[in-house]
This record gives structure tokens, C-alpha cells and sequence, in this order.
């Protein structure tokens, strides 16, 4: 005969626990982002997307970095508290989710922006965007005035030329006609 020994409470209580312990450890935090370099112009928002998932209620610090500064932007946990510093208190939107939006961009913003998300265990992971902020360059502009600037010269040159010409047109077809006309010959008049 066949005994089967079935598993008892404390058994399964032992293997879900390792397993969750062996899931935690294999990485309980996720960041997804679908897009991690931004190109953005001067006084333009900029909406950094993540998808944050973890056990718990994740901690979500955004910071600042580029060659001469590392400044913290601020720190939030989802639904419980937003710390956003001084700097950044009038131009970071937080959400829930982990994302942050930056609006009236600065020349100075253009850096690695780094979100760092903290589970209830301590456990952390990072995930980097690099954000480029161009100066919002009016050289198309000036191209295209100068350039109607000069059709708008080249057309009143055509018009002058083309009056010009058709006043010398009607001199040369008057002079013509008095060229050919008898200059002193007496019209007789004949009785009826």
C-alpha cells in the first residue's frame, strides 16, 4: 500500500516564506520607463514617465546631477507625504506612480536625473534619464525674415522694370506713329 504524506500548515508556511524571501531578493523593485533620453527647449515641461512597482509603499527620491552639481529634488512616498525642496517647489509635479514633471526649463536643468526608489525592506534600485536643454534658437526666424526681406526687394525691382519698360514701350510706338505721318502735307479740301 501507498502512503502519501501530506505537506502540514508549517510546511507550507516555511516554503512561502523562502519563496518570498527568494523573490525579494531577486529584485521586488521594478522601474519601468519606455523613454530615458529627453531633448527638450528652454522654458518647455518635461514629464519624466516611470512605472514604479515594489512590495510595500516604495520611498521615491528624485535627484539632480551634472558636472559641477548633485542636488536632491525631492521625496514622496505615494499617498503618504511629498518633500519637494525650494528650488524645485514652484516646477516639480510628484505622481503616484513614481513619474515627475519639470516645467520652465532652464539651460541649467540639462543633466542625469536620477530616481531612486526604496521598498519598506531598505532595499533600493536607481534608474537614470538624461535630459538635454537646448536655447530656443530664433535663427530660423531671421532666416526667413531676411529672405522675405529680399524677395519683397527683387519683386519691387521687377514691378519698377516692368513700368519702366512700358513707358518706354509707349514712347517708341508714339514716336512710330509720328514717324510715319506726312509732316507738311496741305489736305486739300475738295467742293462737294
Amino acid at each position: 500500500m501507498w502512503h502519501f504524506r501530506l505537506w502540514d500548515v508549517q510546511d507550507v508556511a516555511v516554503f512561502l516564506s523562502i519563496t518570498l524571501y527568494m523573490c525579494h531578493l531577486a529584485g521586488a523593485i521594478s522601474i519601468q520607463s519606455p523613454q530615458r533620453s529627453l531633448t527638450r527647449s528652454v522654458q518647455e515641461d518635461v514629464f519624466f514617465s516611470v512605472d514604479v512597482t515594489c512590495f510595500g509603499i516604495p520611498t521615491i527620491q528624485w535627484t539632480f546631477m551634472s558636472g559641477a552639481v548633485s542636488r536632491t529634488i525631492g521625496t514622496w512616498e505615494p499617498g503618504v507625504y511629498t518633500n519637494i525642496t525650494e528650488d524645485y517647489s514652484s516646477r516639480v509635479q510628484s505622481f503616484n506612480n513614481g513619474s515627475m514633471g519639470l516645467s520652465d526649463l532652464r539651460l541649467q536643468d540639462s543633466g542625469y536625473y536620477v530616481v531612486t526608489v526604496t521598498d519598506t525592506a531598505g532595499s533600493s534600485k536607481d534608474a537614470g534619464f538624461v535630459l538635454k536643454v537646448n536655447e530656443v534658437l530664433y535663427e530660423d526666424l531671421q532666416y526667413l525674415s531676411v529672405s522675405a526681406l529680399a524677395l519683397a526687394f527683387v519683386a519691387a525691382l521687377l514691378m519698377l522694370a516692368t513700368w519702366l519698360l512700358d513707358k518706354a514701350y509707349r514712347k517708341i510706338v508714339a514716336w512710330r506713329r509720328r514717324k510715319e505721318m506726312p509732316e507738311n502735307d496741305a489736305t486739300e479740301l475738295q467742293p462737294l
